[in-house]
């Protein structure tokens, strides 16, 4: 049975890399008492894995694990399990059986929703002027920025992989492309705005939080990652 577990990373883990929070999970699994899966082998490995990983310093209340588990026992009593293993600032929000046949969590993402905020002291002078030229800079057809890779640098039109832009009560809530090849950091906006703009902030001045991560459906439309997964 492939089970897909909902969880938030806040507070001091959000310094915890991605791979230090897998090999967390693989210890926890087993202290919480849960049959997972191994695969066969010399060098067998818990059948496990993650959505996108999460920017180091970035905090979430939507990172998604799915494992094989050979037990039959409810959501509920999984998520209490695993929940009572857990350390400060990571919580199990849900456990939710996916059918045959469903990508994992990594394959399926296409976009995703976050909410930006300034650090204190670190906002713009003038948060009215600046909020209502990103919302402009945003409405833009084209938003072109270099995007750097190891090997090259090229030009990329980042606009259509942004849905849908807002500022509410001084925070920025953005729903942007999430797919393994189409992937746009929300933090990229902000940046391209203010290069544009001759605005300077400070180093890490944005406060990045991920709210919910989507799969695309037949007829076009999201649906969460959770949603996919059946509570049993």
């Amino acid at each position: 049975m492939k089970i897909r577990v909902k969880f938030s990373k806040i507070g001091a883990v959000r310094f915890i890399g991605h791979l230090d929070v897998m090999r967390y999970f693989q210890k926890a699994v087993r202290r919480a008492g849960i049959a997972v899966r191994y695969t066969e082998g010399y060098s067998p490995h818990q059948v496990m894995s993650f959505a996108a990983p999460l920017g180091l310093g970035d905090t979430s209340e939507c990172e998604y694990m799915d494992i094989d588990v050979e037990m039959s026992i409810s959501g509920e009593e999984m998520k209490r399990r695993l929940n009572e293993v857990m350390v400060e600032g990571i919580e199990v929000l849900s456990c939710r059986c996916l059918p045959k046949g469903r990508q994992n969590a990594m394959a399926a993402m296409a976009a995703a929703d976050y909410r930006l905020s300034f650090q204190e002291g670190c906002g713009p002078e003038n948060p009215n002027l600046f909020f209502a030229g990103l919302l402009q800079f945003a409405g833009q057809e084209e938003i072109r920025i270099v995007k750097k890779t190891k090997k090259s640098e090229k030009e990329v039109n980042i606009r259509p992989l942004i849905y849908s832009l807002d500022v509410r009560d001084s925070r920025i809530f953005c729903r942007v492309s999430a797919g393994s090849v189409d992937h746009l950091k929300p933090e990229r906006i902000v940046e391209a705005y203010c290069e544009k703009a001759g605005i300077s902030l400070p180093p890490f001045a944005l406060i990045v939080h991920r709210m919910e991560l989507y799969a695309k459906k037949e007829d076009g439309s999201l649906i969460s990652l959770e949603d996919l997964g059946e509570i049993f």
